[in-house]
């Protein structure tokens, strides 16, 4: 899409700086301004109707157009449209919806503490954390190791924490006592003749020597996404967790579960983690805790981290921190209300119904010539995108761009991440017609890329 100087949004060039986007690019062709929604659909400025795949930013759950979630914020709004947590202060809906968080937790939790995204939450995560051994009298242990491929935002820590050399380039992260371990990505990182199990092992055995090297005593958490989303939708081997759950238990490291875009739901699982089996002392939760109609997020901790904070904070004589949004009571209202029409509706039996149609959708990708491997689980998942199939090596990441442009042509919306693959994050709310329609047009904007691999190879042959 081309703005033109005297569009009524040409504007937009000059004044809005548009997250991981070539800048120089945009500024020469403009962006895809969407107007607005319907269900699993969205439309552009221009009248072009899109099939959202990714679910805007993995977070779109109930689609839309949810006129509950509207009403829910517009009740809020004239009973009480802010108020704050600071000083013993709280409003009923963050009270709640706390409440329903510990309920439903993947594992026994015990306080809830409200931001207003994934990124803010992780990047509190931390101050915990270090807060938390501060308290225990362990200063010396703030190291918290995440995973190369992995993505936990882009705030100063949580930036840190992403395991993406792009996201550091140019802003002086990681910072310290962040570390980065090896990917889970079988496909890619797995030995010649290496089971999944016996590759789960040799990350959990390279955790080990990470921590050992590092020293124990300075070694505070692991934080993993069940499965990792930007990172290319890349689902862990088999046993995956349970062998790195092992190697934490062993020297006292929090197992931290980044919940942000698997949880409610996404895997098949209310929570990832009940998907894989991971058992959290930390879980960060976001997106689809209020299916992205207003921003906010969520650390729930269980009693082991938040007594000594607890305790430490009497010490000091407050805990000082917060934000002037947390636990806003109109984003609750709205998260409160998401969690009611999830239950309703019985979300987790429609995933479980439409799921396994996505799958074998996707997994029927994977006779494509340039799929290499397609993964995923519940309602995600992803395509990679190779030029030789048996040596498994990726096209340069413009041909992925190239695909999810053609995907832009047929009505769709996707993603390219990694710079490998294309990954598929639909509504929950997607029916099983509308899954055939999407994997319809996702095959349309393979074989138009594939005809234009085919197209630069014989123009380089020439």
């Amino acid at each position: 899409m081309t703005v033109l100087p005297n569009s009524p949004h040409a504007r937009d060039i000059a004044t809005v700086i548009h997250p991981y986007t070539n800048l120089v690019k945009h500024e020469e062709q403009g962006p895809l301004i969407i107007e607005k929604g319907d269900g699993i659909y969205v439309e552009d400025t221009e009248g072009n109707r899109y099939i959202e795949g990714l679910a805007g930013l993995w977070c779109t759950s109930l689609g839309f157009n949810n006129e509950r979630l509207v009403e829910a914020a517009a009740r809020q709004m004239r009973k009480l449209p802010y108020y704050h947590a600071f000083f013993h202060r709280g409003s009923t809906p963050s009270i709640e919806l706390a409440e329903r968080l510990i309920a439903m937790a993947p594992a026994p939790m015990s306080k809830v503490w409200f931001a207003n995204s994934g990124s803010e939450a992780n990047d509190h995560m931390v101050k915990f954390v270090w807060y938390y051994n501060n308290a225990r009298g362990k200063p010396e242990k703030k190291k918290i190791i995440a995973r190369q491929g992995g993505y936990h935002g882009i705030c100063v820590s949580s930036g840190s924490l992403t395991g993406m050399a792009a996201m550091h380039t140019g802003f002086d992260l990681p910072i310290q006592n962040i570390l980065h371990t090896g990917s889970p990505h079988y496909y890619h990182h797995g030995a010649e003749g290496e089971s999944e199990e016996d590759f789960a092992a040799r990350r959990a055995d390279e955790l080990e020597r990470t921590i050992l090297a590092e020293g124990p005593e300075t070694v505070a958490g692991f934080i993993a996404e069940p499965i990792m989303g930007a990172g290319g939708a890349i689902t862990p081997p088999k046993g995956y967790f349970q062998k790195i759950q092992a190697v934490l238990e062993k020297y006292d490291v929090l197992m931290i579960a980044d919940e942000v875009i698997c949880g409610f739901h996404r895997t098949g699982g209310v929570f990832g983690c009940d998907t894989y089996g991971i058992r959290p002392d930390i879980v960060v939760v976001a997106k689809q805790l209020s299916s992205a109609y207003l921003p906010i997020s969520a650390v729930v901790l269980n009693e082991k981290v938040y007594g000594p904070i607890r305790d430490f904070s009497n010490e000091n004589g407050v805990l000082a921190t917060g934000f002037t949004y947390s636990g806003h009571p109109v984003p609750a209202a709205v998260a409160i209300e998401t969690l009611n029409i999830y239950d309703e509706m019985d979300i987790a039996s429609h995933v479980a119904r439409v799921a396994p149609v996505m799958q074998e959708r996707l997994h029927a990708l994977a006779d494509h010539p340039i799929v290499g491997e397609t993964r995923g689980a519940g309602l995600i998942g992803a395509a990679e995108l190779v030029r030789n199939k048996e040596t498994r090596e990726n096209f340069d990441p413009s041909v992925a761009g190239y695909c999810n442009d053609r995907c832009l042509d047929h009505g769709l919306i996707l993603r390219a991440t990694a710079g490998t693959s294309v990954a598929v994050c639909p509504p929950l709310i997607i029916e099983e017609d509308e899954v055939h329609r999407l994997f319809d047009r996702f095959k349309l904007a393979l074989d138009d890329t594939w005809d234009h691999v085919n197209r630069e190879r014989l123009l380089a042959a020439e």
